[in-house]
């Protein structure tokens, strides 16, 4: 097991603006990701009173950066014009200490 610091960048976001969003991580230098299909659970009376409409298909993204690329991801995922508009999804971070990668060496 690796002992070194990590961020978990977890976006949630409308289907079908995965693969954009791994695209501007990627530009910012981000290696990979992991796109998982997933439903919103919002009611129709969530969507009336916010004034705009939600899409209950979601893709969450989950991207694996060294601690000091997050904030450079982040800022290349908020900047993506699609992200701007309300309920299209939120992204998030937590902090990974230790992982390990399987059939490959390890990060030292």
């Amino acid at each position: 097991m690796v002992h070194t610091p990590h961020t978990l960048i977890t976006c949630i976001i409308n289907h079908g603006l995965a693969d954009e969003v791994m695209a501007a991580a990627r530009g910012a230098g981000a290696t990979g990701g992991t796109i998982l299909s997933a439903r919103g659970t919002s009611t129709e009376e969530d969507a009336k009173f916010f004034g705009y409409t939600l899409v209950p298909e979601k893709e969450m993204l989950l991207i694996l950066v060294s601690a000091e690329l997050a904030q450079t991801v982040l800022e290349a995922i908020r900047a993506l014009p699609p992200l701007s508009e309300p309920g299209i999804g939120i992204v998030f971070c937590a902090d990974v200490e230790r992982f390990v990668s399987f059939g490959k060496p390890t990060y030292q």
